[in-house]
């Protein structure tokens, strides 16, 4: 019959492997550890200290690695339209590479995916229209979008690549505005530095 360990002990074990308060106290692992013969035990460790290891670098991004900062400003819409903020706020985000751009803003909606994921961040420059099909940002009557755009006669044609949305149409007398093309995005990096 296996005794279990007096408290005193615990306490001193976690001390000499200063492990946290109550590391090896944890009732359902113990049990399930204790049924284990003791080649499942060392597989279990060994899993163990595998996983904390996989953690710990995965939650912390070595100093020497280069994290590069956008502002990244007002929604745009990748969906039926946002609303253009002139209050020139805007978020500080990270990403591994430094893209070129004039500005950065925030996509939102489904329309663009599987290329632009919403809450993406989008790169623009500002080129005004360059070609039919390219992905811009444009402006109208206060909504921003991010579409494949196509001049037509009538107006511009705005094109989701997502096939569930329909086409929009903004004719010319409504004063739609190319911003400018989109030249890269990507989806911020989360817990850059841990401290």
């Amino acid at each position: 019959m296996i005794k279990e360990p007096s408290k005193e002990k615990v306490k001193r074990l976690e001390q000499l492997l200063k492990a946290p308060k109550g590391y090896f106290t944890e009732i359902e692992l113990v049990r399930l550890y204790n049924t284990l013969s003791n080649e499942g035990k060392n597989q279990v460790v060994e899993y163990a200290r595998d996983l904390v290891q996989k953690e710990k670098t995965q939650k912390v991004i070595s100093v020497s690695e280069n994290l590069y900062e956008y502002h990244v400003y007002e929604k745009m819409s990748a969906g039926i339209g946002a609303t253009v903020y002139d209050d020139r706020e805007y978020d500080i985000v990270y990403f591994d590479e430094e893209l070129a751009h004039d500005f950065a803003s925030w996509v939102s909606g489904d329309s663009m995916e599987p290329k632009y994921q919403d809450g993406s961040v989008a790169l623009i420059r500002e080129t005004g229209f360059d070609y039919d099909g390219a992905v811009y940002a444009v402006v109208c009557n206060n909504q921003t979008y991010i579409k494949r755009v196509f001049r037509e006669e009538e107006g511009l044609r705005l094109v989701s690549i997502n096939p569930r949305y329909d086409d929009i149409l903004i004719s010319y007398d409504e004063d739609p505005r190319v911003v400018g093309v989109i030249v890269g995005n990507f989806m911020p990096m989360e817990n850059q530095v841990e401290i």
